[in-house]
């Protein structure tokens, strides 16, 4: 009998320890991530935007890129864009959470190789008003530091820049998952 009633509290408590107490977790381990990259061509460019990973842990650095790679005739063409032709907007989905991407806008240039994409990675975004809410401008600030908050994010990237007259403006989705840090096990007792 006093077997029985170690091994039940044990149960008991390897249970508590993995059970969440955050209700946005339901939301969260709901959700499954489509895709991480993903390609879209348009005339002779083709557009990529990838993250490294469907899941990150919480406190672990995000990884995102966007690509731009000329795949026509000639040996090279000059595109013109802002600070960047890549823009990295995203939304937090569990939250309902809009992560802006701001840019500075100068006119400058970019000579796109054949077969040599361009390549930039996500370096932080995001920003927030005096009316906004307390728990978002923590969320903002934290996103800005470059230290995603637990949550289910959708980038919604695109790059945007002009060749020979044309304007462009191609648009993909990645998804991925920032989850808690999982937790070791040292005993019976410790979570």
């Amino acid at each position: 009998m006093k077997k029985l009633l170690v091994l039940l509290g044990i149960a008991v408590m390897l249970t508590a320890c993995g059970a969440s107490t955050d209700p946005s977790d339901g939301k969260l381990n709901e959700r499954e991530v489509i895709g991480t990259e993903s390609e879209v061509q348009e005339d002779d460019f083709i557009y990529r935007l990838v993250t490294e990973k469907a899941a990150y842990e919480d406190g672990s650095e995000v990884k995102i890129y966007a690509e731009l790679e000329y795949v026509g005739d000639q040996a090279q063409v000059k595109i013109t864009h802002a600070a960047s032709p890549f823009f990295f907007p995203m939304k937090e989905l569990t939250r309902e959470y809009e992560i802006g991407y701001g840019m500075n806008e100068p006119l400058l240039s970019t000579v796109l190789k054949k077969g040599e994409p361009l390549r930039e990675e996500y370096n932080g975004s995001g920003g927030f008003s005096g009316q906004d809410s307390s728990a978002f401008k923590e969320f903002i600030q934290e996103v800005m530091d470059g230290d995603f908050p637990k949550g289910f994010y959708e980038v919604y990237g695109y790059a945007d820049f002009n060749y020979n007259e044309q304007k462009y403006n191609i648009e993909t989705q990645v998804q991925f998952k920032v989850t808690k840090k999982s937790s070791s096990t040292l005993g019976f007792f410790i979570c």
